[in-house]
């Protein structure tokens, strides 16, 4: 096994613009507002673009390599994760995402918990996290339903490199002059609740069956460790995943977990991975799936990554705690 890249799926928004131009150029024409870089769901599945598997599915080269790619403590049922970068010119609507539970018995999917990290924000760049404080159900509701809700929404002004959680059963907006890059669970359930009188659907009652309004967005400032060549921020830890930034000055030297895959996000900068029989490349806005059987790698040059992986829990809390407990 190698380091995996795959070729982006976009998706033209009402929302979208051109932003992804800052660093790539494969744009198809249109709005694009949506770029997953890996997937594996039935709306979208990531092809391989480099080395051996290259034009074949994801979901061919799970079933095909099975735990040597994915690790022996994730389900080949189910694919976890869902990377992807959002690039929003206008608002996106207000929605809801349900948990696991109601996901499975309503839409027959899991539900949808996520991580947002500002890769760039323009002049103006906001999230909507929750609701203000003393909105109350009733209120929530009649908002929603006369088309009122803006009054009620908790806007964030938000910079460069911010990062939020985004809880299944928050409430939650990405606002207009951001490209996000957005790490969730392997979902595409969403019930919106206003929508900027665009006309689209609205998902009211589902969105009231899940939404928790004591839920609270707060930016995730994480725990940096300085580490000779990089510095790690532990920035999300959750069941679902982990993710933690790493700025690399020359390089990064690890080893792949044979329990389960790793994700790598360029979101600054550019430099390369090299293991054993190869090299590649690695330039902003690029993810690289690290297979759980590929032993050593290096990551070198100047470079912010986003590490992302469904974590066990205990064993990262224990690694977080061997570096303060003495």
């Amino acid at each position: 096994m190698y380091p995996l890249k795959f070729k982006n799926i976009y998706f033209d928004k009402i929302w979208g613009g051109r932003d992804f131009e800052l660093f790539r150029n494969n744009m198809p024409e249109g709005n694009i507002g949506e770029s997953w870089d890996i997937a594996c769901h039935k709306n979208g599945t990531s092809v391989v673009s480099n080395g051996e598997f290259q034009g074949m599915r994801l979901d061919e080269i799970i079933k095909e390599k099975g735990d040597e790619l994915i690790g022996s403590k994730i389900s080949s049922d189910w694919f976890p994760l869902l990377i992807k970068l959002i690039n929003a010119k206008a608002s996106l609507s207000v929605q809801v995402h349900p948990d696991d539970e109601y996901g499975m018995s309503v839409e027959g999917e899991m539900g949808k918990t996520e991580v947002w990290y500002v890769v760039e924000a323009f002049e103006g760049a906001n999230l909507v996290l929750g609701t203000k404080e003393g909105c109350t159900k009733e209120q929530f509701k009649e908002s929603i339903q006369t088309g009122n809700l803006e009054p009620h929404m908790n806007k964030i002004f938000v910079e460069k490199g911010d990062v939020y959680f985004v809880k299944s059963g928050l409430m939650h907006a990405i606002g207009e002059g951001v490209i996000i890059a957005e790490i969730q669970q392997n979902s595409d359930t969403t019930y919106r609740v206003y929508d900027y009188d665009r006309g689209r659907e609205l998902h009211v009652d589902k969105a009231l069956d899940v939404v928790d309004l004591s839920l609270v967005g707060k930016k995730s400032t994480g725990l940096k460790l300085e580490c000779e060549g990089f510095s790690k921020s532990y920035l999300c830890l959750c069941k679902d995943f982990s993710l933690e930034l790493y700025d690399v000055c020359t390089s990064v030297k690890e080893e792949s977990d044979h329990e389960r895959f790793y994700a790598f996000t360029c979101v600054e900068g550019n430099g390369k991975i090299k293991f054993e029989g190869g090299e590649e490349d690695i330039n902003k806005g690029d993810s690289v799936m690290i297979p759980a059987t590929l032993g050593e790698y290096e990551l070198l040059g100047a470079m912010k990554l986003l590490k992302s992986y469904v974590p066990d829990v205990s064993k990262v809390e224990k690694e977080i705690l061997m570096q303060v407990v003495k």
